[in-house]
């Protein structure tokens, strides 16, 4: 690869909604590069293994490519699978482990600079940039002393490594509850702590008869209207929020599952507008380009705070859309050269 690679559209991000960008630019004529500091959709690589999606198979799927599946819903192992299968069918260029450290406007198009996994430095030069990280790398922490022990993770694997273990889940959305049972099916001691006095009003209403039940049988501890205080190497404090009391549980592992949010500072080096109070970058959405002409966003980024309204059924939209207005731009400004 040149020191100073030239294309047309370069996305940032090779989840779903960003290759629904790059396969919406390849039916278009469009040259693209996706550029991720990961593997493609490393998103989902990171979900639990096993996990089952809440969507059904055709609202994931990409361009027109058929996903199929044994059952209803699909599977990560099968999604993975999937969009591997999206990437070959549209032979987009991904170039996977490679962090994006800067992008700046420069001479009427865009300077991308990376950095390769190996250590490499890269360069690009693009027309136009799509921003399509998701918010899968930025947890929100707890912050609290104690948080940075290798004994606590923000992303829930596989609960095997939680055998005749003290765990403590914090959350009580999907993903608390999900973690919650399957540590405790492993065979883990399980103790859930929420903010609030109940289970999150989104949680999959096939998985909460299960968490209620394993509550009321005292199989698994909830501790309703908690915050935790500090994590020990061997201990967690907790504090209820009504009265103020302290609770030291032996605990050997923590799962917070505390959710994830967007992060805007590509934008913001990019001189993008995003509100302080939602985190929505300022965007018309019927093409979802940004405010500075040939900067567009994909995907969950144009949620801000409220991740939860936007998933793969829906981000995967903005691919056509953003294609479109770019195509639309490139001819009426190849017809203002033509009447000039």
């Amino acid at each position: 690869m040149s020191a100073d690679s030239r294309t047309e559209m370069l996305v940032v991000g090779a989840g779903p909604c960003g290759m629904a960008v790059g396969a919406a630019a390849r039916r278009a004529g469009v040259d693209c590069i996706l550029l991720d500091k990961g593997p493609i959709v490393s998103s989902i690589e990171r979900y639990p293994i096993g996990m089952t999606f809440f969507s059904t198979a055709d609202r994931l799927e990409v361009e027109g490519v058929p996903f199929v599946v044994e059952r209803d819903k699909p599977t990560r192992s099968e999604a993975l699978k999937y969009y591997r299968r999206v990437a070959s069918h549209f032979d987009l260029d991904v170039r996977q482990y490679e962090t994006v450290k800067a992008v700046a406007r420069s001479n009427g198009s865009f300077r991308v600079d990376a950095r390769h996994l190996s250590g490499a430095a890269r360069s690009y030069r693009a027309d136009a940039v799509v921003v399509a990280t998701g918010y899968f790398d930025t947890p929100n922490l707890l912050e609290v002393p104690g948080e940075e022990l290798p004994k606590v993770t923000h992303y829930f694997r596989d609960p095997h490594l939680y055998f005749n273990q003290d765990v403590l889940v914090v959350g009580g959305g999907n993903s608390a509850v999900e973690a919650a049972l399957t540590t405790w099916r492993a065979g883990a001691r399980v103790t859930l702590a929420h903010l609030f006095d109940g289970f999150d009003r989104g949680v999959k209403p096939w998985v909460l008869p299960d968490i209620q039940n394993r509550v009321e049988a005292d199989e698994i501890r909830v501790l309703w209207k908690h915050r935790v205080e500090r994590i020990d190497p061997a201990s967690v404090l907790l504090r209820g929020l009504d009265d103020g009391h302290e609770i030291c549980l032996a605990n050997d592992f923590v799962l917070a599952m505390t959710g994830f949010r967007p992060e805007p500072e590509l934008l913001r080096g990019l001189d993008v507008p995003v509100d302080d109070q939602t985190g929505i970058p300022r965007h018309d959405p019927a093409s979802m380009e940004t405010e500075v002409p040939g900067v567009y966003i994909a995907g969950v980024l144009a949620a801000g705070f409220d991740a939860n309204r936007i998933f793969i059924e829906n981000g995967r939209e903005h691919g056509a859309r953003i294609v479109q207005r770019f195509v639309e731009d490139r001819k009426a400004e190849s017809g203002r050269v033509e009447d000039a």
